[in-house]
């Protein structure tokens, strides 16, 4: 009799007058209407490939043939990984220097051309009376440390932080890429200058960053 009247009860329960969409339905019905977008989603298109603008209009930099070059201070890492600075007076008081600088470090012309360019001709540079071969670009010490074992390169050119871009705003070379996809923010103009005892002799600045007279070749045939 008690068996009975369980099973009674159990199957009354089920029996009720509640329907079964009152008991899931309610909750699938909310997830559909606050969860599901009531917009399609679309793919984005492919990214282009970054191009430097050939119409960005020319900007005239702070220095110019014979201005002397204002005072800062670059870093660079030295065998150790000890950061270590040198100025530009360091570079080149008393002294004949060929100063270039690039956009970026692992960048493509900088990297298969501009640089390696002056690697190659430095001892032809030497020859010609330059003591000093710089490479300044606005990224740190770490990157142009890997940069330098990367393409492997020792003694021939030094290669220099101007990681918060103090002097490439002193000598108004900033290049303004932050609207390029990669992400470059503002860098150098690529440039190549012959300086003696801090004053410049020849600047060769290009326009934005293209690379047409600022290589090796320009400059020895202007010592």
């Amino acid at each position: 009799m008690a068996a009975f009247t369980a099973t009674t009860a159990v199957s009354r329960l089920f029996s009720l007058s509640t329907p079964k969409s009152s008991i899931f339905r309610p909750k699938t019905h909310l997830l559909r209407s606050t969860l599901t977008p009531s917009f399609s989603l679309k793919s984005s298109p492919a990214l282009k490939p970054l191009r430097f603008s050939t119409t960005t209009p020319k900007i005239t930099a702070a220095i110019s043939v014979g201005s002397k070059l204002p005072e800062s201070t670059l870093s660079y890492l030295d065998a150790s990984d000890e950061v270590q600075t040198v100025t530009i007076a360091d570079l080149t008081a008393s002294k004949k220097a060929i100063i270039f600088a690039v956009p970026g470090a692992f960048t493509p012309t900088c990297s298969q051309k501009h640089l390696p360019g002056f690697v190659a001709k430095s001892a032809e540079l030497k020859s010609k009376g330059v003591d000093t071969i710089a490479c300044i670009s606005v990224n740190d010490a770490f990157v142009m440390k890997a940069w330098k074992e990367n393409l492997n390169i020792n003694d021939e050119v030094l290669l220099l932080s101007d990681g918060n871009g103090d002097f490439t705003r002193a000598i108004g070379a900033e290049l303004d890429l932050s609207d390029k996809p990669v992400g470059l923010g503002v860098r150098s103009k690529r440039y190549a200058m012959l300086v003696e005892d801090g004053v410049v002799k020849v600047l060769n600045m290009e326009d934005g960053g293209a690379f047409t007279f600022s290589g090796a070749e320009d400059m020895l045939k202007l010592l």
